[in-house]
């Protein structure tokens, strides 16, 4: 199909009916690259977007830290099914967790710790310190649950094994070898450039807090512009030495937005037959979002400083993948008409976060509530959402949404847990 080279019309569009007062969105295609800005950084100050702005990917920094593991493998200095505790003898963590299981998020630590460890390089050690007090919600290798801990592991095992903090290890191993000029991971380096500032959902408000901790940096701290994320995933796509990450390891448990296996950190999608990998990102009212499809030579991101960023990004990605290969986003899960009983009406919690199914008249409402060091940055700490019936109808599936303006998320409940968000929630 032919190129299209100016998106500027549909992004603006879109954006103003998701509420996004900001955004990039980067299409890189056989060797040709569209970098389009919409919007302001910051409504507070009105700077404008421009194609080399900053914003923070969030956890699309995973498969960054992933990619440095598997050079680590490729150098002889550690294997992925190597015991992390050989590894990493300190690390207070179950003696049968490997590196894989850390990359594919199999591990069972309870892995949503955002305890700020301080501003020294040796805050991830300290941040590993604390996993003494984590839950071991499962055996390793036996479930998936989404784990932003595992990847700060990932990140003191670079540490150790590189003799130099993971900050200095992305400079040497990906930054400067790729020649990216606007990838940064530290609030002092990203105000040198012009910077998104979150936006709260609800009310568009900019957020007080801008950046998560430090020690969460392996797991989501980097900020960069579209350009340079292209840049980054356009080795995955060309690269061979990175092949196996596009591998299958674990099915998925979710099926969010297409999302059938994860290979080694990066998410692999089914969209209409067609194979597609890639990662999202999510930090404080920052939503960024990775779409690479291989065999069409095809690569998306968009970028976006609110918490709204996915009602923009699902139709803008069904335009651009429809344009170029015929397919587009999946469509959400929907609700059902179905019979809906108690059986699942309790508590349910896991660090960071308490979700309360309660039963209001005919209808079950999901209240949740951030806890302990996730208080700190949250802008919106407690919401409540209706629980539908999903399928299939058998009392165990549902979904639910944040707003009506958003799509229907699925959770699923069993006997000792609720799965949602992609973590496993224990019944209390």
């Amino acid at each position: 199909m032919g190129e299209w080279s100016d998106w500027s019309a549909r992004l603006n569009d879109l954006a103003v009916a998701a509420e996004v007062p900001g955004a990039v969105l980067g299409v890189w295609h056989d060797g040709e690259t569209t970098i389009t800005p919409y919007g302001v950084l910051n409504t507070a100050t009105g700077v404008e977007t421009t194609a080399d702005s900053l914003f923070q990917i969030g956890s699309i920094s995973k498969p960054w830290t992933a990619t440095m593991i598997v050079q680590l493998a490729a150098e002889g200095r550690l294997r992925l099914d190597d015991p992390v505790v050989k590894l990493l003898p300190e690390a207070p963590v179950d003696d049968r967790i490997t590196v894989r299981q850390l990359l594919t998020h199999t591990s069972g630590i309870d892995g949503d710790l955002f305890a700020d460890t301080g501003r020294g390089d040796d805050c991830l050690q300290r941040y590993v310190a604390l996993l003494t007090g984590v839950d071991q919600l499962f055996a390793p290798g036996t479930a998936y649950s989404y784990c932003n801990a595992g990847f700060v592991l990932l990140g003191r095992l670079i540490e150790v094994l590189d003799g130099r903090t993971w900050d200095e290890s992305l400079k040497a191993r990906l930054v400067e070898p790729l020649g990216l000029t606007h990838t940064v991971t530290l609030p002092e380096e990203a105000i040198l450039f012009r910077a998104a500032r979150g936006h709260v959902a609800a009310d568009g408000a900019p957020v007080k807090t801008w950046q998560l901790p430090r020690s969460i940096g392996p797991a989501g701290t980097i900020t960069a512009s579209a350009g340079d994320l292209l840049e980054f995933a356009r080795m995955h796509l060309t690269d061979d030495r990175y092949a196996a990450m596009q591998e299958p390891q674990v099915p998925s448990a979710g099926g969010i937005g297409g999302f059938v296996d994860l290979g080694l950190t990066w998410r692999i999608y089914d969209w209409d037959g067609r194979r597609i990998f890639g990662h999202d990102g999510s930090t404080i009212s920052q939503l960024a979002f990775l779409r690479v499809d291989p065999d069409a030579r095809l690569i998306m991101c968009l970028l976006t400083n609110s918490g709204n960023g996915t009602r923009l990004f699902e139709p803008l990605a069904s335009e651009v993948f429809q344009h170029y290969v015929g397919v587009g986003h999946p469509a959400p899960p929907q609700p059902i008409d179905a019979p809906i009983d108690d059986r699942h009406v309790g508590r349910y919690e896991r660090t960071s976060v308490r979700l309360d199914v309660v039963r209001r008249d005919d209808r079950l409402v999901l209240v949740e509530q951030a806890t302990g060091d996730r208080l700190a940055f949250a802008e919106e700490p407690g919401h409540e959402s209706e629980l539908r019936p999903a399928e299939p109808a058998d009392g165990d599936h549902f979904v639910t949404r944040y707003s009506p303006e958003h799509p229907w998320v699925p959770l699923t409940f069993r006997t000792s847990h609720l799965f949602t968000s992609g973590r496993f929630t224990p019944r209390r």
